[in-house]
């Protein structure tokens, strides 16, 4: 029996490594992966009496081809919301938000460059994986994101004026009034919670809202509503991963756990995190569904998420894996150079060949339903809304020194109002210096 199982774990490492490698190396293999039927058998928990996927969940779901042509497998055959992807308004939606998303992208990842932010993350090469999750979502779902998911809140209509005064810590940023990193959104309007630096850390706060979904649904409050954790490949070699989906698989309530699986954790490639097959096989040991996709394509990924989606809510809420088979073309940040660590002519050949946009885009050409003057007119306007917003918001002040001390706990507290005299007394002292006093006019006076 030991023999047996090192065998399938050494044909499992060299499986895994061997696809992993080619999905660097070609970008049109994204979804050619090669797993033992005693394997997959087992994906699905069979604890759950859950119905079995129509195909197999550890081979990646794939609608459109690399060139935006449908599949003609059947593996998507028998979901439901399979006539949602003929819905030509849907459709456009979809492509609009993927093709806006790398131009706010740019945008302030230039002012970055420039000075007049200091951080940023894009989403680059992401943009199927995340806009198309988002459009399988309810309104009314609680997102626990991670820093790369800011297409779910344009698809969600949040504003461009409440991102970019995010970015530049305003005195209209509403997400957290000047005191987050830039691109640390959060909007209590959009089910949006408040995104945490340090990485992982939003897996046991999903889980715990799930389980307070759990307990209002007993109560016959928000039975439609679920919770969507999105994380990074990276993410899951963190503890609270461990910590967090077994909590969810335990203890229950409706939740799917959305993984981008971009080949990168900052600069540290997948093989060198695991030798497993992926985060999607991890699924069985905590006795939960799995579905893995092609990260990018956005139509996929619908689908997946809303299967997902629809099993998390089955009975009283359960826990699901959706892992996202993608690839990270940007640097991890604007304090990261990846040049250092992969070749530039890899990412180029992800750019070209299997871009997201791109295979949306030929999709919808197909159908009729778009053409190069629609394109352009679209860019245009992105680019004109994004840099009105950004133009107004740079303007505006900073919110109010005294905001440094609010919002921290429900009374006030004799220590921080002593660490509040402190910095006033601090100021006052220094005010008549002509950089702090350049620096006072920044800010809103309360």
């Amino acid at each position: 029996m030991m023999t047996r199982l090192m065998r399938m774990n050494e044909l499992g490492r060299r499986t895994w490594k061997s696809t992993r490698m080619a999905r660097l190396s070609q970008p049109t293999t994204t979804t050619t992966t090669t797993i033992t039927k005693s394997f997959s058998s087992h994906s699905i928990s069979k604890s759950q009496e859950q119905q079995p996927l129509p195909f197999d969940p550890l081979i990646p779901l794939k609608i459109l081809n690399p060139i935006g042509k449908k599949n003609s497998n059947d593996q998507h055959i028998g979901l439901p919301d399979l006539a949602q992807l003929e819905n030509e308004s849907f459709a456009v939606k979809v492509y609009e938000v993927m093709l806006g998303l790398p131009i706010l992208d740019t945008f302030m990842s230039n002012l970055q460059r420039h000075g007049r932010i200091s951080f940023y993350m894009t989403s680059y090469g992401e943009e199927g994986a995340v806009v198309g999750s988002a459009a399988a979502l309810g309104d009314h779902d609680e997102v626990f994101a991670q820093y790369r998911e800011q297409g779910i809140l344009l698809w969600r209509g949040c504003s461009l004026d409440y991102l970019t005064a995010q970015c530049f810590g305003s005195v209209e940023d509403e997400s957290s009034k000047g005191r987050q990193m830039p691109v640390h959104y959060a909007s209590k309007k959009h089910h949006f919670h408040s995104i945490s630096s340090p990485l992982a850390t939003q897996i046991p706060q999903a889980a715990g809202a799930a389980y307070a979904l759990k307990r209002m649904r007993q109560k016959g409050e928000r039975p439609d509503d679920c919770v969507v954790c999105y994380l990074g490949e990276g993410a899951a070699s963190e503890g609270d991963f461990h910590a967090g989906v077994n909590m969810a698989s335990v203890l229950g309530g409706p939740i799917v756990f959305f993984i981008r699986n971009n080949g990168f954790a900052i600069s540290t490639p997948s093989s060198q995190q695991f030798k497993g097959d992926g985060i999607a096989s991890r699924a069985a040991g905590y006795g939960i569904d799995a579905i893995r996709v092609d990260g990018n394509d956005p139509l996929a990924v619908y689908l997946a998420t809303r299967e997902a989606r629809r099993r998390a809510l089955e009975g009283a809420g359960r826990a699901v894996m959706v892992e996202a088979m993608t690839y990270r073309v940007g640097h991890h940040s604007t304090s990261d150079d990846s040049s250092a660590y992969r070749n530039p002519n890899e990412v180029d050949q992800w750019r070209k060949r299997d871009n997201p946009i791109n295979r949306m885009r030929a999709f919808l050409e197909s159908k009729g339903w778009w053409d190069p003057a629609k394109e352009e007119d679209r860019i245009k306007q992105w680019k004109n809304d994004i840099s009105k917003s950004v133009k107004r918001t740079e303007k505006m002040s900073k919110p109010s020194l005294k905001d440094m001390w609010t919002d921290t706990y429900g009374t006030e507290q004799n220590h921080l109002d002593q660490q509040r005299i402190e910095s006033e007394r601090i100021i006052k002292k220094y005010s008549e210096y002509r950089v702090y006093k350049e620096e006072l006019k920044k800010f809103t006076k309360a």
